[in-house]
């Protein structure tokens, strides 16, 4: 049993993890432990905890490949991040509780963001100048990294389901999502607002992607076995 120690709200925690796939958040009250939360998901045991210094959050990690992030007060889970076959034995908070480090069997260091998707990526790409790196995922959500600072820049919502696709348009300035919500829209950058949806398509859209060189052309193939051009308002 792994067990780390921390204060909330006056209130002191003891959050520990074990071979019976449960993280456990303990409340210490007058000498006495009082169990506050069982948090259950892992399996295969949990071999590690951490706790944020801000005392608010908790990672744990387990033999079946997964990292999850916890909300110590109310106990519900904020992601869960699968890591493919690798067997996390230890992980930790770095002190701007930005980022949670993992350390496997394989002698691999993996760097998550706390911020992250929680759902799986379904695409990713960057800006045209390297600096900022756009995500989409099946959580409904679109996130831009600053690929310098490592740092969420921004998190983007429209999209009533999946977003399968995102792509950078040429000058940097606009990208376009598609969704399995059957719809591709266009977005601003510096103002992070939709500009345009495009309701052509009658089934999931799985990709889209601009001309290399003009920001007003759009192509996106769909599940519903089609391909479609767009010219984009601009």
């Amino acid at each position: 049993m792994l067990s780390q120690t921390t204060k909330i709200h006056k209130a002191e925690y003891i959050v520990t993890g074990s071979v019976d796939d449960l993280v456990k958040v303990w409340e210490q009250k007058n000498g006495s432990l009082k169990l506050k939360h069982k948090l259950s998901g892992h399996s295969l045991g949990v071999v590690s905890v951490a706790i944020s210094s801000d005392g608010t959050k908790c990672a744990s990690s387990s033999l079946d490949s997964s990292l999850r992030l916890w909300d110590l007060e109310s106990g519900e889970r904020i992601s869960s991040i699968e890591v493919g076959p690798v067997d996390i034995w230890t992980v930790v908070f770095s002190p701007d509780d930005k980022f949670i480090v993992s350390g496997s069997h394989a002698g691999k260091i993996h760097l998550y963001g706390t911020e992250s998707h929680a759902m799986p990526i379904r695409s990713l790409c960057f800006s045209p100048d390297s600096q900022l790196l756009l995500t989409a995922s099946d959580d409904g959500h679109m996130k831009l990294y600053d690929v310098k600072d490592a740092n969420v820049a921004g998190t983007l919502s429209g999209h009533a389901s999946w977003v399968l696709g995102v792509a950078f348009g040429p000058d940097g300035q606009k990208f376009a999502s598609s969704s399995s919500d059957h719809t591709v829209k266009i977005w601003e950058l510096a103002q992070r607002q939709c500009l345009h949806t495009f309701n052509d398509h009658n089934d999931q859209v799985w990709a889209v992607k601009y001309h290399p060189e003009k920001n007003n052309l759009l192509v996106s193939v769909s599940e519903d076995k089609s391909i479609n051009l767009y010219e984009c308002p601009q």
